[in-house]
């Protein structure tokens, strides 16, 4: 068993994590250093994972993988991208977050969107390395389902006419943004 340091404190990523590397420990990296944070000052999902695993790799001499996920609603000119999490504030409130994604979706027709997720992983002695997956959707009426975090309620999945907060953790796992990445990853790793 090996032990993956995650560059979270987001406990739906660990989760997810823990679900695609069952024969290994998954450890959120505030489990061993509680006030871990980096400024997510880059512009893209890729640099701003890049930050966060090579400040962690830098930290505690191992390896870090770290990821940048998010939601690009097409209609929206890729919003809310990078800033997912924060959309509607520092606060970081998903509720609040797909308050004002609908709002803002209000009366459009065009409601293509894709969860996107870099994922980096810095190690001693290597260069950091990155992975990207994406799964296509579409911006529901209205949430959906109680499973999931983030913006699950609201990203309907057509082919499974069920919004990702609907599918079950084995479901989401198998399909998922951060799966697709995380595959690619493995054949490195």
């Amino acid at each position: 068993m090996r032990d993956i340091v995650i560059a979270t404190g987001n406990q739906g990523k660990i989760n997810d994590f823990k679900y695609i590397f069952p024969e290994d420990n998954v450890i959120g990296i505030q489990t061993l250093v509680p006030d871990f944070d980096v400024e997510e000052t880059g512009t893209t999902f890729e640099e701003n994972a890049r930050l966060k695993s090579e400040a962690g790799c830098s930290l505690l001499g191992k390896i870090v993988i770290a990821d940048d996920s998010g939601l690009a609603v097409d209609a929206l000119n890729g919003e809310p991208g990078i800033y997912s999490a924060r959309y509607a504030g520092p606060a970081k409130n998903d509720e609040a977050n797909i308050d004002l994604l609908l709002g803002n979706m209000a009366g459009i027709t065009d409601r293509s969107a894709q969860f996107v997720c870099a994922i980096a992983v810095s190690e001693p002695g290597r260069a950091t390395r990155t992975y990207r997956g994406e799964v296509a959707g579409e911006i529901a009426l209205e949430r959906q389902g109680t499973h999931g975090f983030g913006y699950d309620p609201v990203f309907y999945l057509p082919a499974y006419r069920k919004t990702m907060a609907e599918l079950t953790n084995e479901e989401k796992a198998e399909i998922s943004h951060r799966r697709q990445a995380i595959e690619q990853l493995k054949q490195d790793f």
